[in-house]
C-alpha cells in the first residue's frame, strides 16, 4: 500500500505550521478528560473509539473539539482499502472544511503502534494535522517511525468498521476512488452523485462519563 496516500490533502494557501486558526479561535474548548469514549453511528452500524490524551495529547484535544463541533456529522468514509485502513475527516461542507483545513496542530510524539483497530490523524508534512483520520485495519507498524501517531482505539464494533464500503478503492488520480481535493470544494454533493455507495457517519457523540 502506498503509504504517503495516507497524506490528507490541502488547499494551497492553507496554513501549514500554526496551532492556532480561524476554526479554534471561534470556540472555547475545555481541556478533556485523561479518557474519553465517542460512539459513531454510521450506516452499517455503531462502533466506539476510546481516547487516551496520554498517547497523543495534541490529536486527542483535537479530536475532543472536532466531536464537540459536530464535525465528522454526515462525513463519508471516503477512502477504504480492505487489510489497510478506513480514512474519513473531510467536511461535507467546503466552507467548514475551509476553516478547519487552516487551523493545523502540532505534531505529536508517537507512543503507541498503528496496529489493527488504532486511530491516527492524517498528515500533509509537519505539524499539519487538522481533521482526516484513518483507522487501521491490520498492522501498520511500518507508520510509526513516519510520525503517525495513533491517539485511539476502536474499542467496540470494530466489525462495523470491517463492513464499510471498499469497493471503489485507491483515491484519484492513481485509483478510481474519489478526488480530495474535489471533495474539499464540492463537498458531499460530490460524492453523492459520483460515490453514491460511500458509507457515512450519522452522528459522533462523546460518551456520558
Amino acid at each position: 500500500m502506498a503509504v504517503g496516500l495516507l497524506w490528507g490533502c490541502q488547499a494551497q494557501g492553507a496554513s501549514r505550521g500554526s496551532d492556532t486558526g480561524k476554526a479554534s479561535e471561534k470556540r472555547e474548548v475545555k481541556t478533556p478528560p485523561a479518557a474519553y469514549k465517542v460512539t459513531f453511528a454510521t450506516s452499517k452500524g455503531e462502533f466506539v473509539i476510546e481516547v487516551h490524551r496520554e498517547w497523543a495529547p495534541h490529536g486527542a484535544d483535537r479530536f475532543y473539539e472536532l466531536v464537540q463541533a459536530k464535525f465528522y456529522d454526515d462525513c463519508r468514509f471516503f477512502r477504504v482499502l480492505s487489510g489497510f485502513m478506513a480514512q474519513f475527516g473531510i467536511n461535507g461542507d467546503p466552507q467548514t472544511m475551509s476553516r478547519w483545513r487552516e487551523a493545523p496542530i502540532p505534531d505529536d510524539r508517537v507512543t503507541q503502534s498503528n496496529t489493527r483497530g488504532m486511530v491516527t490523524f492524517a498528515t500533509a508534512g509537519p505539524n499539519t494535522r487538522t481533521t482526516q483520520l484513518f483507522i487501521n485495519y491490520g498492522n501498520n507498524s511500518r507508520l510509526d517511525g513516519m510520525g503517525f501517531s495513533p491517539f485511539g482505539k476502536v474499542v467496540e464494533g470494530m466489525n462495523v468498521v470491517d463492513l464499510l464500503y471498499s469497493g471503489y478503492g485507491e483515491g484519484a488520480p492513481s485509483g478510481r476512488g474519489p478526488d480530495q481535493g474535489r471533495l474539499q470544494s464540492e463537498g458531499n454533493a460530490y460524492l453523492i452523485e459520483d460515490f453514491p455507495k460511500l458509507d457515512d457517519i450519522k452522528t459522533a457523540r462523546l460518551v456520558e462519563q
